[in-house]
């Protein structure tokens, strides 16, 4: 398998920017455990196969149990995710899929009862760094150990 380009090399300028905004959405405070959930579930909606393996990976290092990672796709169908969880997921989704369905006011005021304002603007750009970085891995051939 073969990458189709290193947009890291192709255009150092590029990478540094999304560094900076991933610093940016680290520096927020949304808890670190949620937002690699909510990388993983972007992920996995874009098809971003580098980004699935590597935010699974980080999570379960940091010790997450394998359960709570592998059923994520899933994670409508079982009890193992907080009300937060599923709030700041169901936020993921519609947020990657926006121009499916939008944003709908239920949607939203599930979101707001868990988060708060400021809170839900940090999920808001998470969502989009990772969109951002996900849109990179794909449309460059980003695969899982392509850099090794």
């Amino acid at each position: 398998m073969k990458t189709r380009m290193n947009y890291r090399q192709a255009n150092p300028a590029v990478f540094d920017m999304m560094l900076q905004l991933e610093t940016t959405v680290q520096s927020l405070g949304i808890d670190k455990t949620l937002y690699k959930l909510i990388k993983i579930r972007a992920s996995q909606l874009n098809g971003c196969a580098f980004c699935i393996d590597m935010h699974a990976k980080e999570l379960h290092s940091a010790g997450e149990q394998l359960e709570r990672i592998l059923l994520l796709t899933a994670w409508r169908e079982v009890p193992i995710y907080s009300d937060k969880e599923r709030a700041a997921l169901e936020l993921t989704e519609y947020l990657t899929r926006l121009s499916e369905s939008g944003f709908p006011e239920e949607v939203y005021e599930r979101v707001r009862a868990q988060f708060s304002e400021a809170e839900i603007a940090a999920l808001i750009m998470a969502v989009n760094v990772i969109n951002g970085w996900n849109r990179l891995g794909v449309a460059t051939g980003m695969y899982p150990g392509c850099f090794l």
